[in-house]
């Protein structure tokens, strides 16, 4: 390793350390917490077992880890792109971490452990990742060259050439990412994305190129109220409006950089939340509900950051053009103020006529997508002349709110901007008559009217945006709340107990006394004072009538429900203890069929998707081999492309019986300790329930089975 690299390098047994040290370099706000030494298991070379430890240790300090890796050829901009990071190297045989604050093209910037910052060359700190690979083919690249006798001056580039060759398809698997989770709060992503010090920008920007555009509107207006238009004031008018260019230009470049920023942080919090939602929050929604939701999440990036700008740089002008008025005469300062509350009259007025608007707009489409999942079932039960019942309403209905919101839109819109320019030039006229008003005044008045006309024509458009924003974000604000929700943590893999072998004499592996749970809006309670033990090896039927609590109680097994009451241990730990992560990985479950999903992707994704993706090696032969043994091989057959043959709604279609087996299978590749399968066999003939019954009860080491009497 180099010297300089090597200074740099962090022992494994201060990782934790390491990663809190990044984090406070980089001006992350981090949960005060003691961070204790990895255990012995992180020192090693398991990869998984150390990216677990991070991201445990990551969470409790209120970061996102997350393990990346990269191609041989792509080491460089890796290096570059990926800071804040933590890079895993060998030092001696032994590996460490190096801290990487930020990189730039040539060099990158390294926390060293006595939190002093280095600055280390992009070629030292690639040669430090890249040595282990490279070292083995040293000696023979080195041979070849000697025995071809190539000169020593090209013998540098060419064994670089040949390392790069022979590696071209090395995977580099050494990097952590570190950053905030999504469902962080807002100020300390934006202070992490410099989102805050970038608006400053922005607004200072603004401000410069307004001083310089009115300035050099009382250059030329005074010029030509005076008669004295000479090449003189041109040539001083012309040196303004090209130093308004680079103004420009840093506006521009720093609209677009905060909105793409601000556009992902909000993307990444919304689809946080969305994977944080309970059951019950959605599973009485429509597919057409679900797509209004969609539609006005959407919406409200576009429409927010739009009009948020558009609302800034208008406020920007109004401040400016009161500023040059009020300097003027007070009048035109008051007409401006009276121009402003109209304005705000007219954007509530529109407001108010857009939500009536929009919640007609979103109640069609959920009428629209239902009648279309349900055409079938209309064409069988519903006599033909009743098939368009009550829509020529809805769309008078419809027609009627559009009109009355374009009125609203041609009063803010076109009526406020036009009108404050007609009072205003009303106003401005006694200026023309009076003896004490001079030249430069006069210029100054118009360029401020024109100024506050512009600030109106964008403040009528960002209003109408904003407007449309508020509104969407009522169906979009569940789901970036939800992103906030805290779940419990819990403790990292290497502290769990391991997994037992014992059966009837040992602990049991779920312990649950007197569990009561409650849905939503309903009296009586679906599950009370339920207790039960499962001991590991075991295989239960639980069977019962409809809307007894057999789906209820699965799901409180599961962890997608929590008990109202009562206590339930997994291994004798809580949810709270173990996580909410670390508890669905050792019980899992296939839930009905109108419950479970086909992702539109591969076969294989969809097997998988539950372990791990991307898979790792080995992966793909062990779904296939328990696809085989469940009875889906003629399926693989037919597929042209096997397991990555695409699926789902828009690819190769499955029947229910191909379907429960799929659901079965995921199910039993995340090597649970205990498989909970709902009504999983219902949909499968005599042949191929036996067959896929046999497989589970070989493969899961213990098993639930619910089904109806």
């Amino acid at each position: 390793m180099r010297p300089e690299v090597h200074a740099c390098a962090w022992p494994m047994t201060r990782a934790g350390e390491a990663l809190e040290a990044l984090a406070a370099a980089c001006g992350v706000p981090v949960l005060p917490v003691e961070t204790a030494a990895p255990p012995e298991p992180f020192t090693n070379d398991r990869a998984e077992a150390q990216t677990r430890w991070l991201q445990a240790t990551g969470a409790t300090l209120g970061l996102e880890v997350e393990a990346v890796d990269a191609m041989y050829g792509q080491v460089d901009r890796l290096i570059r792109g990926v800071a804040p990071a933590l890079l895993r190297i060998e030092n001696g045989g032994r590996p460490c971490l190096l801290v990487l604050r930020a990189g730039t093209r040539r060099t990158v910037t390294l926390i060293a452990p006595d939190r002093s910052v280095q600055r280390v060359r992009i070629g030292s700190l690639r040669a430090a990742l890249c040595e282990p690979l490279e070292a083995p083919l040293a000696g023979e690249i080195d041979q070849l060259l000697e025995e071809t006798g190539l000169d020593a001056r090209y013998r540098p580039r060419v064994r670089a050439a040949l390392v790069r060759e022979r590696l071209a398809a090395a995977s580099v698997a050494n990097c952590w990412l570190i950053r905030l989770p999504p469902g962080a709060s807002v100020r300390a992503q934006a202070s992490a994305g410099h989102l805050s010090s970038r608006l400053v920008a922005l607004v200072g920007a603004h401000v410069s190129a307004y001083v310089l555009w009115i300035f050099s509107w009382w250059i030329v207006g005074r010029a030509t109220l005076e008669g004295r238009l000479d090449r003189g004031w041109i040539a001083a008018w012309a040196l303004l409006l090209i130093t308004l260019v680079p103004f420009q230009l840093l506006v521009t470049w720093l609209q677009g950089r905060i909105s793409i920023d601000a556009g992902a942080l909000l993307k990444r919090r919304l689809l946080h939340g969305a994977l944080r939602l309970e059951p019950e929050e959605i599973r009485h929604q429509g597919g057409g509900q679900l797509l209004g939701r969609v539609i006005e999440a959407q919406a409200t990036e576009a429409l927010a950051l739009s009009g948020g700008f558009l609302a800034l740089v208008a406020a920007i002008e109004l401040t400016a053009a009161a500023a040059v008025l009020t300097a003027v005469t007070v009048w035109l300062a008051m007409l401006l103020a009276l121009c402003c509350t109209f304005v705000a009259g007219a954007g509530w007025w529109f407001f108010v006529r857009r939500l009536t608007w929009t919640r007609q707009r979103l109640a069609m489409t959920h009428d629209l997508v239902e009648r279309m999942l349900g055409h079938r079932t209309r064409l069988a039960q519903q006599p033909r002349d009743r098939w368009h019942d009550g829509e020529d309403q809805v769309l008078e209905r419809y027609l009627t709110f559009s009109l009355a919101m374009d009125r609203a839109t041609v009063w803010l819109t076109a009526l406020a901007p036009r009108g404050w320019l007609l009072v205003a030039i009303l106003g401005v006229s006694p200026l023309f008559i009076s003896t004490s008003a001079t030249s430069g005044t006069l210029a100054v008045a118009l360029g401020g009217i024109l100024l506050a006309y512009r600030a109106f024509r964008r403040l009528a458009v960002g209003v109408s945006y904003l407007a449309g924003a508020a509104i969407a974000w009522s169906e979009a604000a569940p789901v970036f709340h939800a992103a906030a929700r805290v779940h419990p943590i819990g403790l990292p893999a290497f502290a769990v107990a391991p997994r037992l072998t014992t059966t009837s004499d040992g602990p049991p592996l779920l312990d649950g006394q007197e569990l009561s749970f409650r849905y939503r809006n309903r009296g009586e309670p679906a599950l009370r004072d339920c207790s039960l033990r499962i001991r590991r090896g075991e295989r239960l039927l639980l069977q019962g009538p409809s809307g007894g609590g057999k789906s209820t109680l699965a799901s409180l097994l599961t962890g997608l429900r929590v008990p109202e009451s009562g206590l339930l241990l997994l291994d004798g730990i809580d949810r709270q203890t173990l996580g909410v992560d670390g508890w669905r990985r050792r019980i899992v479950a296939a839930p009905q069929f109108h419950e479970n999903h086909v992702f539109t992707g591969t076969f294989a994704f969809n097997l998988l998707m539950g372990d791990q993706w991307p898979p790792r090696p080995g992966d793909f032969e062990r779904a296939e081999t328990l696809c085989r043994d469940l009875g889906l091989g003629d399926l693989l057959a037919r597929m042209p492309a096997g397991l990555l043959q695409q699926v789902g709604e828009t690819g190769w279609q499955l029947s229910h019986g191909e379907r429960s087996r799929l659901f079965i299978a995921r199910a039993l590749l995340q090597d649970a300790d205990l498989v909970v399968l709902d009504e999983s066999f219902a949909q499968l003939d005599p042949e191929n329930f036996l067959r896929s019954l046999r497989c589970v009860l070989d493969r899961a080491p213990t098993v639930m089975v619910i089904a109806h009497p």
